[in-house]
Formats: C-alpha cells, structure tokens, sequence
C-alpha cells in the first residue's frame, strides 16, 4: 500500500515516502496537532488481524515507547485506520551507519564513540526488558547529537523470528546474499543461538554489536559467505579474523573487546551492555597507552621467552633503545644504534618509480614504508615499541610515503593519485590527480605540498582534496623537475629539491627554501638529493655520508658548519631521494648497508637470462654498439663513459674530465661516440674517438640542456633532446656536415625524447607525451634547413596502445621493441616499476605508408635503471637492479647527541 502526499492518517498529514523495506514502507509525516515532523512506518496488514493479536502489538508496542533515551529513536504511538495499522515515531536525520560504511571504515575515534553510544541505548532498553533483536547498520542513523537506534523492538513485534525460521528453511535455495528480502541483510548480524531457533537476550544484541564495530573499523563484516548457507555456516562456525590483521593501528584492547562480543556462546561474551560500554570508555580514556598496536600484546608474551636468532634480537633491540629514549631526560641520553628488519617475505622498495622508503612521524613513534609482499607493493606501518610491522589495508600500489603533521595519517601516492589514509583506521582518499608523484609534505594547517609529476613544480592542495595550485614554477634553463618537498616548522615555509634530468650533477643543482605565499625561493645548500629539517639541523648529504649543520628555521639561515652523523647512506641515484629520515623527538632512521648497485645482465627474448657483463656497479646509461661487440655506459661521481668489451668483458676508461659525462651513443661504424659533458659548464654535447687519440671535439654549445639520442645508420645526422628555454624536452636533429646547423625534428609542445632512426633512415621513432601518457610514435625523417621541421608532414603514426617508451629498431627494419611501462604517466627515466614488459611489434613500409602489426609481449622487465638490445634484436642488456636486501634499517636513537661528542 502506498500513499500520497496530502493524505491523513488521523491527525498525521503524509508529506513524502522516506523508504520501505522488509518491515514496511516509512513516511514523512506531520502531526498537526503538536506540529512537528515524524515518521510513519505502515504495519503488514496480517500483524492485527484478530483481536488477540491487535491486544498482542499494542502491548509490545508500550513496552517500546517507554524507551526515552537519546539514542534511541523514540516510538509516539500506534494507530490505525481504514484497515491500516502504522507507527508514529521521531523523526530523525542524517545517515544510517549503512550508507556511511559505504564509503569505508571509520576512524578509530569513531569506532569508539558511536559503539559507546549504542551500548548505553542497549544498557538501558535491556533493564527494561527490551531487545532489539535485529541490530544491524541500517538500523543505526548518524546524527549531529550522536547515534539513533531505528527500529527498537520492532523485530518482535513484528514476528521477525518467524523469517528466520523460513530463511533456513531456504537453504537448499542456495541463494546468493544480494537477493532481495528482509533476510539478506538481517542475516548477517544474527547471532548463532538466533540461527539455531533458540531465544534472543541481550546478548544477541552484543554479538550484533560486535559485528557492527568490526565492520565500523575495517569497512567489512567479520564473517562472509556466497550463499546464506556459506554465511549461516560461516557465523556458526568459523572464527573472524583479529581486526588489527585488517588495521594495524586498532588498539590491540579493542581487538580483543570485539572478538569477546563474537563469541558462539552466548556465556562466554560479555554479559551486559553496561560491561561492554565499561571496556570501550576505558580505551577510549587510556589514550595513547590503549592505542598501541596489536602486535605490542605479543611483544610483551614473548619478552619473557630467550631470543634465539637475528629474526627476534634485532625486533628486541629496537624495542629496548626506543623505550631507553623515551624513559630518560634528555641530558642522560646517549646515541643507541639498533636495527628494524623489514617484514617477514616482504622487501622493502628503497628505489624505482614504487619506491617508499621508511619515513618517520613527527611524533617519533611510527614509521612508514612501501613494501613489497607476494608480488604486490603496499603501505606498512611499524610502532617503534611493536615486534613487528603491520600492511595498511586497501594501499596496494603505494610510493613515497609522507606524515600529516599531526601524526595521524600518511599522504602517499598510488594510481596515478595522491592518496591519503588514517592510520587509526579508514580506506584511503583521493585527493587529486598525480601521474608520478615525486613526494609531498604536510603542515599543520592541513595543506599538503606535492610534486605530482616527474618533470614539474610543485602544487598546493587541502588535505582534504580540491584542485592543485601551483606553488613553484620550473625555470626550464635551470631545471627540469622540483621534488621531494619538506615543511619547516610555522607550516609556510618549505624544502625542495630542483635539478635537471640531464645534468643532475650540475651547478644549478640544490636545496631550495621556498614559502607558500611565494615570496621566498632562494638556494640553501648545493646537494644532489633532497634534505630535510629536524631537532634544529638540515640534514642532507655530502657524497653519501649524512650531513647535519645547524639552521636556522625562523631565519631561514645556515649557523654552523656541517658535521657528519652517518656515513655510506644509500640513495636512489634516479629519484635523487635518500634513503633517510628523522623526527624532533630524536629519531634517526637510514639505510646505511653498502648497496652492490646493478648488474649488466644479458636476456633472450623468452626473459631468460643468459649471462652477465662486469661487476655490480652504480651504472648510468647504457648503449650496446651496432657490431654488438662493445658497450657504452658511465660510472663513477661525476660520471665519466667507460667502454665494455662484450666478448672478454674487460672494461676502458673513455673520459676524464672533471664534470658530469653521460649518454653516450656509437657512430654506424664504432669509431666514434657523442656524449654529453658539462666540462665547460653547460651540458654540451662532444665527439671522442674510442680508441683514445685525439682532442674531444666540440658538436654543439648552447645554454640549454642537451642529451644525444642516436647516430643515423649513414653517419650524417645526430638525433638529440633539449631542454631548457621553456621546453621540458623536444627533440632536435644536428647535422654533422656542412655548417651543422641544428634543426627541430618535430615542433611540439609535449615532452618528446627517444628519438631513434631506422636502419635506412627513413623513419624515426620517438615517444611524446601529448595524449597525456608516454606513447611510442613513428615519423618519417627528413633532412630541411634550419628553422624548417625535419619530421615530415605527410604522416604519424601512434605504435603503442597502452603506454610505450624507450623505442627500438631491429635493424632489418620490420620489427619495433619498446617497453610498456606498467603505468598510465609520462616517462620517469627508470623502467622499475612491476610489470613493465618488453613489447615487440612487426611493422613494414609501402611507399609513405607505414604498417603497424599488432604488439605483443616478450617478457616482463626486471626492474632496472635501463635497457638496450643487439641491432638484431635477439639479445638484450639490463642494469637490473640489485635484488632487496633483508639487511635491517638503522635506527638512530638521539642522533644529535653524536653531534655533541
């Protein structure tokens, strides 16, 4: 039965439908009498169909609307006319707990809160006698004042256990739980003596409420099922997993709290709701001594037991050093190293466009981390007074870490997105796009600073989403890329990092200190990563040795000299992000192992790999010469090119200038190579003979960054990318006869680079980022005075569909090599991101017509810092990075104490 706008049930004027289910149809209404809005929920017409039944539902219906409490919606009245039975009751607004776990967990704050509330609603129904029987989310309205329980009694009044009885009479239906009906949603919140037909007490009530409060903290219900006799078998039988396996940073009391509510005995749980509501305001008001994490409970099980092996001494120590921090006063402490192994089969990701290294709170008590586990990356949490580290729920894919300043939640990175998380419980937010993240920070004021892409400035957004600003703009004659921000302590004032991708080394190479209004960006320290602020000291590094020198943060000023605090700190040599981090409260934490670098490694085309080129090194670039007898890569600080024979895999220095050489590429015959060097102060490109004799030659000079992409097979034309003069990259062809004269390949306004020429130098194929990723094109190739394109005009074609960079030709020409990067972003110069895989695609020419056959994949690329294949095509050279140690992090507890020794 339904029922109009404008019409009266007694004194109560219908005004709109608010919903209907298995219960009945609720309504909007106005009692014209007191002139204030309730709710009318209509009544199955067979609740009253003889006396004795009516005598029934007015009876029950009493002992309800004695219920005044302010968490519980309250019943007005019951009526009936025309053959219609209704109920009057508030009218309430808001949320139910339904919709809003639609949206994912909820903090651990209001976990604790609306639990408390809903056990002091039950407290006092339970007193009088009265159970609700059907407690579940959306029977449980948000509102401003707190939780309202809808529906209180009603699944009595209402006959609800005769359902019950026909839902397992229903069982071989094997339905599945998203069928219509009362049953699908009641039947996930019955306790086992509902479904074993036996009567509800309070208790069935406090298993109901242990399952609401699981799913309020790790946004799903503790017990699953296909079919409701997968899920009546489920919650008559299987035990729900510990919460803090969902949510690491749930206090373990809490974990424990709700697995005594799920329980199948009913004796065995708690026995009043007022005990419940007892447990949860005593973590709520233990703070920070209730919130510890889980694993802290078996910490202190297993401290009584003797530590046999590193897997538990290590954990061990660090729990002593840091307890050792925080129980002595400042003047007593002395520096304590200890050590923090990475989670059991997981590896922590140090370097690589997935990176997450370890990164601190302000508060000193956690640390963050992306990890790597069973071949999918995600956010851990580690308390520093816990065994053991903890995944964060839902953050599959997650890089660069960073802390609100407040210590409650993390910004991070991850599907093309800057996300954030509360780590005391709740899914990730997406607050703006960010195709490649290079780090963000987070001041006190919630304004978070990030650099959403490899080459760009930095951007301000609210931590609570919104559309980016600009903050910092790239001065493209100095740089490419800002990255890797900071917040100094009055939240307006910030640390970054401003390099240029091809001369990373170079002189415009620094630290910079900026404000958010604008009106400071200034050089603070030259350094080849990015630095940090803590406990009145800039940290950065000099080499790889950690550096602190006192500074100055209401100043903005450098006060002393640097002193070394730790010595060989790795770095990632692409993302120029060390691998440190620290905290005010004294907390130092590094990776401090000596890396092998990576090896040059040979593969087949089935990914198998079939030999190996030198030792590990820390390589640059690489290029395979056309014979495939020899290969170009850099080495050392700055880089110079050195030359590998292939065959006997013996090594010669080419360069030796003082200054950065790198991206070496071979001319058609192997006499010759180009480079770029910034001997002279620019990034200018130069050609040296291999066997050593004579002067290297000058190609080109200009301001703007230069890097040499390829040598035509007939030796007249040198394909290069520039940078700077307001391009972040566009590829230029040289001449290298006559008065060589540069000339644009393609005029564009996107990033291109890889510019590389086919064998009969007709075509080059490159990739542009002008559809918004990094894409593999082809153009014809076209030798034109200066000024004039030598891309010809008469057509282009797109190669990769799903992404493509670092093009290859096979040298007969048929066949196109690239790399599918795993990402939907423009390059990041690196190919480590899991999943990258080596595409090979057949093309062929007919006249101007180029043909594309459909891509296929070779095999999935091991992460690396680069990539090339023999002219053939057969074989394939990889720096494949050195595989994650299981070394343990240094922990440094009062680190600035050393400084004072």
């Amino acid at each position: 039965m339904s029922l109009a706008p404008g019409t009266q049930l007694g004194p109560f004027e219908i005004q709109s439908l608010l919903g209907a289910g298995g219960m009945g149809e609720v309504y909007r209404a106005r009692d014209t009498r007191l002139d204030r809005t309730v709710a009318i929920k209509l009544l199955p017409s067979e609740l009253a169909a003889n006396s004795e039944s009516r005598q029934r539902l007015e009876r029950e219906a009493r002992s309800i609307s004695k219920l005044s409490h302010p968490h519980i919606c309250a019943l007005y009245d019951i009526g009936h006319q025309d053959g219609t039975d209704f109920l009057v009751m508030e009218y309430v607004e808001g949320e139910t707990l339904e919709q809003r776990l639609s949206k994912g967990p909820l903090s651990i704050e209001q976990v604790l809160k609306t639990a408390i509330e809903i056990c002091a609603a039950l407290d006092m129904a339970h007193q009088q006698g009265v159970i609700h029987r059907d407690l579940k989310p959306s029977n449980i309205m948000l509102t401003k004042a707190g939780a309202k329980l809808l529906d209180f009694g009603l699944a009595k009044l209402l006959h609800l256990s005769s359902a019950v009885e026909l839902a397992l009479t229903e069982i071989t239906a094997d339905r599945k739980l998203t069928a219509e009906g009362v049953l699908v949603g009641t039947l996930q919140y019955m306790a086992p003596e509902q479904l074993e037909g036996k009567d509800a007490d309070a208790r069935t009530d406090i298993f109901a409420l242990g399952e609401i409060a699981f799913e309020m903290a790790t946004g799903r219900p503790p017990f699953n099922g296909k079919s409701k006799a997968s899920l009546i078998a489920a919650i008559l039988s299987s035990e729900p997993p510990d919460i803090t396996t969902l949510q690491p940073m749930i206090p373990a009391a809490l974990n424990r709290v709700v697995k005594t509510c799920l329980l199948k005995d009913p004796a065995d749980r708690f026995q009043t709701a007022h005990d419940l509501k007892l447990q949860l305001e005593w973590i709520t008001d233990a703070g920070s001594q209730a919130v510890l994490p889980a694993p802290v409970l078996a910490r202190r099980k297993r401290l009584v037991q003797v530590a046999w092996g590193l897997g538990v001494l290590l954990p061990i120590l660090a729990v002593f050093a840091t307890r050792f921090y925080f129980h002595f006063s400042e003047e007593k402490r002395a520096p304590i190293v200890a050590f923090l192994p990475p989670p059991d089969r997981a590896t922590i990701e140090f370097a690589g466009d997935t990176a997450g290294p370890p990164v601190i709170s302000p508060n000193g008590r956690f640390i963050a981390f992306a990890a790597a586990s069973l071949g999918t990356t995600k956010l851990w949490l580690r308390a520093l007074d816990a065994e053991k580290a903890q995944p964060l729920a839902d953050t599959e894919g997650a890089s660069f870490p960073f802390w609100s300043a407040d210590s409650r939640s993390i910004g991070f990175f991850a599907h093309g997105k800057l996300e954030r998380i509360d780590v005391g419980g709740g899914s990730p937010m997406s607050l703006c796009d960010a195709p490649l993240g290079r780090g963000g920070a987070w001041n006190k004021d919630g304004v978070i600073v990030f650099a959403p892409e490899f080459r760009s400035g930095l951007f301000r957004v609210s931590a609570s989403g919104g559309i980016p600003v600009e903050v910092t703009r790239v001065d493209s004659s100095k740089h490419s890329t800002h990255r890797w921000p900071f917040f100094l302590p009055d939240g307006k004032h910030f640390l970054y990092l401003a390099l240029n991708h091809i001369a990373p080394a170079g002189e415009n190479t620094a630290v910079y200190v900026a404000s958010l209004d604008g009106k400071e960006n200034r050089v603070l320290v030259h350094s080849k990563a990015s630095a940090i602020y803590a406990s009145g000291y800039l940290l950065f590094l000099r080499g790889n040795t950690l550096m602190a020198q006192p500074f100055d943060a209401g100043r903005l000023e450098l006060t002393g000299e640097p002193v070394p605090v730790a010595a060989n700190i790795q770095s990632d040599p692409g993302t120029w992000r060390p691998v440190f981090s620290a905290s005010d409260s004294g907390l130092l934490i590094y990776e401090g192992t000596e890396s092998n670098g990576t090896q040059l490694t040979w593969f087949d085309r089935s990914g198998k790999r079939i030999g190996t080129l030198g030792d590990r090194e820390h390589y640059g670039s690489l290029r395979i010469s056309p014979r495939g007898d020899k290969v170009a890569v850099e080495l050392g600080e700055p880089s110079d090119v050195w030359i590998y024979d292939a065959v006997r895999g013996m090594r010669t220095r080419l360069t030796f200038n003082p200054a950065q050489d790198a991206t070496a590429v071979w001319s058609p015959d192997e006499s010759q190579i180009v480079f770029t060097s910034q001997k002279n102060g620019h990034p200018n490109l130069y050609r040296k003979a291999i066997n050593g004799t004579g002067p290297e030659e000058l190609l080109l000079a200009s301001d703007a960054v230069k890097e040499a992409q390829d040598w035509s097979a007939d030796g007249r034309f040198l394909i290069y990318m520039q940078s700077g003069a307001g391009s972040l990259g566009q590829l230029w062809i040289l001449p290298l006869f006559g008065d060589r004269k540069p000339v644009p390949f393609v005029k564009s306004a996107f990033f291109d680079t890889s510019g590389t020429f086919s064998h009969d130098g007709r075509w080059v194929a490159y990739e542009s980022d002008e559809s918004g990723r990094s894409e593999v094109y082809v153009m014809p190739f076209r030798a034109l005075s200066s000024g004039e394109s030598a891309g010809s005009s008469t057509g282009k074609w797109q190669v990769s569909t799903s992404g493509g960079i670092l093009p290859i030709w096979r040298r007969d020409g048929r066949e196109l090599l690239y790399i599918e990067p795993g990402y939907q972003a423009p390059f990041s110069g690196r190919i480590e991101v899991p999943g990258a895989k080596l595409m090979a695609v057949q093309v062929s020419t007919t006249g101007s017509e180029f043909k594309i056959g459909k891509a296929r994949p070779l095999f999935t690329i091991p992460p690396g810092t680069g990539l090339d294949a023999t002219s053939d095509g057969q074989r394939f050279l990889i720096e494949a990075l050195d595989e994650r140690s299981s070394a343990p992090l240094t922990l440094l507890v009062n680190w600035t104490a050393k400084l004072k020794l």
